[in-house]
């Protein structure tokens, strides 16, 4: 598989005007980030990892599929209808862009292991474990800009990449959570689609005379697809968490919390207000400026990711996997 930075699951989106790299003000592939950054802490936003659930539950015979969401498939097609785009990015994307893309991540950053951040490296244990997945390598990474995504690149372990203020943000619930998310890129093989989604259009503009009328005609097919991906991630979210709330709540924080105000959101406001969009844009009008708004985007709306995981997990679909689900045992060996 090809390089592929399969970012954010927070809100922060990027417009058509943005290199796609760049999925908040900082680039997550190119740019060193100052180590000197100071984020507050507040321990009123920390949770114990003892106090999760009771039981965890896994999915020891989970498919993709089972909770991919119908616009990631209807979309997926789509993209592989498009004649030679796979041979396009292979020739846009080699091993120098690799390489850049694995050693300025790992360069840059601390890899977590059952001798180092051990609590972190059991969420990931965990939450791969209940999504049948093999856990990937994950990175701690100091930045400001509360990020997280994911590299795959082709003969290496692919890994996650989360940023410190996004540690500092969330509990850790919400912190797995975002984990299962990345996870959930990789449980779908989405990392030939965020390689061309990340790399080939930016890469598409450079090449003389075709490359911009390639780049602008790929790039809304690419960021509808991405938009779809990321709801189908924020299903995998839900299976790990096994509690809507708290995926909503981190939806909601990288809408507008900081540590300093965590303890003062309220998720069931952010739901009301999510709903509010939904009643505010169904009429023909609101319709139009609804899809102006978001067309544009590589991540839908944070109310509209939080309508739409509060809506699957009220879902027959939803309930049908809890049921096959298994008790995990109490200790998860990486």
């Amino acid at each position: 598989m090809a390089a592929a930075a399969l970012p954010l699951f927070c809100g922060a989106v990027a417009s058509r005007k943005t290199p796609l790299t760049q999925f908040s003000s900082s680039s997550v592939l190119f740019s060193s980030l100052s180590s000197g950054v100071a984020v507050r802490k507040r321990r009123s936003c920390r949770v114990s990892i003892g106090r999760f659930r009771a039981e965890l539950a896994v999915f020891r015979n989970l498919d993709a599929d089972d909770f991919r969401h119908p616009l990631d498939k209807q979309n997926t097609v789509l993209l592989r209808a498009i004649p030679g785009l796979n041979e396009l990015g292979k020739a846009l994307l080699g091993t120098v862009s690799e390489q850049i893309m694995l050693l300025e991540n790992i360069g840059t950053s601390v890899l977590v292991s059952e001798n180092q951040l051990a609590e972190l490296h059991k969420l990931m244990v965990e939450a791969a474990a209940v999504l049948n997945i093999e856990p990937p390598d994950l990175y701690i990474r100091q930045s400001p800009v509360p990020n997280a995504y994911t590299l795959a690149v082709s003969g290496k372990k692919p890994f996650v990449v989360v940023h410190t203020s996004l540690v500092e943000l969330l509990t850790r619930k919400e912190l797995q959570a975002v984990l299962a998310h990345e996870l959930g890129h990789l449980k779908c093989d989405h990392g030939v689609w965020l390689t061309f989604a990340n790399l080939l259009t930016l890469g598409a503009y450079t090449i003389p005379g075709i490359g911009g009328f390639i780049a602008q005609n790929l790039e809304e097919q690419l960021f509808r697809w991405l938009r779809a991906a990321e709801l189908t991630c924020d299903r995998a979210a839900l299976l790990v968490a096994q509690n809507p709330k708290v995926v909503v709540s981190v939806l909601m924080k990288l809408a507008g919390g900081s540590p300093s105000l965590a303890d003062q959101l309220n998720v069931d406001a952010f739901l009301d207000q999510a709903r509010s969009y939904e009643k505010a844009s169904s009429s023909p009008i609101g319709w139009y400026i609804r899809n102006a708004q978001t067309r544009q985007l590589s991540h839908p709306l944070p109310v509209l990711r939080a309508r739409e995981i509060d809506e699957w997990s009220r879902s027959q679909e939803y309930h049908t996997l809890l049921q096959r689900a298994t008790p995990m045992n109490s200790t998860v060996k990486a």
